[in-house]
């Protein structure tokens, strides 16, 4: 088994950064097996490296080696490259026509950017996965096949596989084994080897001297935080070759080639959500909804608060609590003078013994708050109960799916059924 170094050297890679070695280091103990690797890592990392390796440490080095960028095939024709299509199957089908598992027979099929793949394509892949058997588009032959499959992503697949863009079965068939190539800012170490080597490879690819980075210049380039990684220090590297006459870059000059710095500070957000967030427009609705109920019911107490006893002074005293709820931050004063103009409606005393004691509401002129506050209640409760079990039923009980569906998190359902007992 060669060293990792020696794999380096061998494959052009530069970098002394420990999680590349570990991914170079898990891409060797692979590559005398035929598990299905997935090479996870950002846009620009390098994740191409991989595959080659793989290819060229296992058995199958002497067979093909093809490399398929599954997101730059059309959806219409991209089971027809990968799988052959027989003559007539389709409009433009003049003559039978081979695919890629079929040529890569004995060999390895990298596929870049498997998350891109549509649905249908994914089904036949999983297939391919799990017996090595494929159909032809217009065939209803089965055909086998003894390929390696090794595929890479930057899309983050369990986000994919929420929202039903990926298959999850094929993820876990693909992943058998999973190797992350870091982003280049957690290579920090490697960012100025890298842009040296590059340098020295378009001085010599067009006949110039080598540009060098001052002091300041470096600590720039270690600062930045290159979205684009490796690909995006390499076009920088080659326009400063190009168009500098001083071949010395400052501080300032680098500047130049690089994108706003201030548009590229990260941003602190966290990836576990509050109980109290609502993250869409539905969630706010219902927050919006309950507290308006919540300071009607208030508004009703002090309303019969104030009807029983006539003391605007007496009842502003014991239900503080409450108009601190309602009114937020008005100061005291405030509340002064909203009691202080609140005119006090006359009740007479049979009245006043009529709302405590009587159960017939036909002459209580204020009998219809307490209707007004039953029928709110149980439309509003009735309404979301309803909707929470119709989407339940629906998926049969996968609260995922219907927290999906309703527009609210998982967490916030879970806690709606424990609610209403469902």
């Amino acid at each position: 088994m060669e060293s990792i170094q020696a794999i380096k050297q061998r494959f052009g890679i530069i970098g002394n950064n420990e999680k590349l070695n570990r991914a170079i280091e898990k891409a060797i103990q692979v590559s005398p097996t035929d598990i299905s690797v997935l090479v996870t890592g950002e846009s620009g990392v390098g994740k191409e490296s991989i595959p080659k390796i793989i290819h060229q440490l296992s058995h199958r080095k002497h067979g093909k080696y093809i490399a398929v960028n599954c997101g730059a095939i059309p959806e219409g024709t991209i089971d027809s490259e990968l799988f052959g299509h027989e003559k007539g199957a389709f409009t433009g089908a003049t003559q039978t026509r081979s695919g890629y598992f079929e040529v890569a027979d004995g060999g390895t099929i990298f596929l870049d950017e498997v998350g891109e793949l549509p649905l249908t394509t994914q089904v036949r892949l999983l297939r391919v996965l799990e017996n090595g058997e494929f159909i032809k588009v217009g065939s209803s032959k089965v055909q086998k096949t003894n390929v390696r499959i090794v595929a890479a992503t930057n899309v983050n697949m369990f986000e994919a596989i929420k929202k039903e863009k990926f298959r999850e079965d094929l993820y876990y068939r693909l992943s058998t084994v999973e190797i992350n190539i870091p982003p280049l800012r957690e290579r920090q170490e490697d960012i100025h080897l890298l842009f040296r080597k590059f340098a020295s490879d378009f001085a010599l690819k067009y006949k110039m001297p080598t540009i060098k980075l001052n002091d300041d210049a470096v600590d720039i380039l270690l600062k930045f935080r290159w979205n684009g990684n490796i690909r995006q220090l390499r076009n920088v590297a080659e326009q400063i070759s190009v168009l500098e006459q001083n071949r010395t870059i400052t501080a300032a000059t680098l500047r130049g080639y690089l994108p706003n710095a201030s548009a590229n500070l990260p941003a602190v957000i966290s990836n576990s959500k509050a109980e109290s967030d609502f993250s869409n427009e539905r969630e706010i609705l219902y927050k919006v909804l309950f507290d308006m109920k919540s300071d009607l019911n208030d508004l009703k107490k002090l309303t019969m608060e104030l009807m029983k006893s006539g003391n605007a002074n007496e009842v502003q005293k014991d239900n503080e609590h409450l108009i601190q709820k309602i009114y937020g931050g008005k100061k005291e004063e405030a509340y002064d003078n909203d009691f202080e103009d609140l005119e006090v409606l006359p009740i007479t005393e049979k009245q006043d013994a009529f709302v405590e004691t009587t159960e017939d509401t036909s002459q209580d002129k204020y009998h219809f708050a307490e209707e007004i506050e039953e029928e709110e209640t149980l439309s509003l409760h009735d309404k979301e109960l309803e909707l929470i079990k119709k989407s339940l039923e629906r998926h049969n009980g996968k609260r995922k799916l219907a927290a999906a569906e309703l527009g609210i998190s998982e967490r916030t359902l879970y806690r709606k059924i424990k609610q209403y007992d469902l």
